[in-house]
């Protein structure tokens, strides 16, 4: 729609002494700001390295499905925000609670039943997707022990890790105690950025400090590094305009401190502890008829010893 509205000549707002005519004085903690809930509609471009064990060759595949997807989804993302610009002021943009819908009724009329529709169908599949990888890094933190083990677990007959994506269903749930969908975008998209920025910078200090480790896949550390200032210069600013906000972030990040505690850090446990995890694992596995895949988690020194509670 962006291609056919700018091929019609509707690009009036888009003309640069129409597009500034609102510009108020820049405010670097709001343009952080902005980029963070921005990047909140690309945040599946990450999803795949949380689940690369489970694609077919995934030294080829994975920066193969990388590099197709993120200027596929960017293309339409970019050109469907173009066509919002074409059809509605600025005004029209900031009054509207559905962009989408209202310009479905301004450009489509009777067929503007479809914008909803598309809508909700692209919100299940961002669903789908997040469901998809988050479970699984539930369920690879449990094989490591550093979650209770029967996330580690996986269903008798479609290998789903069923106890996994409940504990991520419940854990979106609790999310939504706040009302205000920004401040939730706030929320995770600080958090998320933080534990990017960790990672990049684990790439970097296990390059310098490992070389010669194997690396299937192997970039410039140039790209990490312009990486690490983006997010430098994201955090730093937006912790600046919003510190309550990123500090709720923060607080609900710390949560997990309280489960490495008990699970991993906690090495003599009492018996009566022990046993209660044993028998929640156990209750849990005969509910979701599930049981370690055949990799054995390997907790060390984590949240229960495996293998002790296996379904027969």
């Amino acid at each position: 729609m962006g291609i056919v509205q700018i091929c019609k000549g509707e690009y009036f707002w888009l003309e640069p002494k129409n597009a500034f005519e609102n510009f108020q004085e820049p405010d670097i903690g709001l343009v952080a700001l902005a980029f963070l809930q921005g990047s909140f509609a690309y945040g599946g471009w990450n999803f795949l390295n949380y689940v690369t064990e489970e694609l077919v060759d995934p030294y080829k595949n994975l920066p193969r499905a990388i590099f197709i997807s993120i200027p596929l989804v960017t293309f339409v993302y970019v050109f469907a925000n173009v066509a919002y610009v074409t059809a509605m002021s600025p005004q029209e943009l900031l009054a509207s609670n559905a962009v989408a819908v209202t310009f479905g009724e301004k450009l489509l009329g009777v067929m503007a039943w479809i914008m909803p529709i598309s809508v909700a169908l692209s919100t299940f599949g961002g669903v789908n997707g997040s469901l998809f990888t988050s479970s699984r890094l539930f369920f690879a933190g449990a094989r490591e022990g550093h979650l209770p083990s029967v996330l580690a677990m996986i269903h008798v007959k479609r290998c789903t890790p069923i106890p996994a994506l409940l504990f991520t269903c419940i854990s979106t749930l609790l999310m939504l105690v706040t009302s205000d969908m920004y401040t939730l975008i706030n929320y995770v998209g600080f958090i998320n950025y933080l534990f990017y920025g960790v990672t990049v910078a684990g790439q970097i200090v296990l390059r310098w400090k490992k070389p010669d480790i194997p690396r299937p896949i192997k970039i410039n550390l140039l790209f990490p590094i312009i990486y690490l200032l983006f997010w430098a210069f994201l955090l730093v600013f937006s912790l600046w305009s919003e510190p309550v906000v990123c500090g709720i972030g923060l607080a609900i990040m710390l949560t997990g401190v309280p489960v490495y505690f008990l699970g991993v850090y906690w090495q003599h446990k009492p018996k009566c502890f022990s046993d209660f995890i044993e028998l929640l694992t156990l209750v849990s596995q005969k509910m979701c008829v599930v049981v370690y895949p055949e990799v054995e988690p390997r907790p060390k020194g984590g949240w229960v010893e495996p293998g002790r509670w296996r379904l027969q």
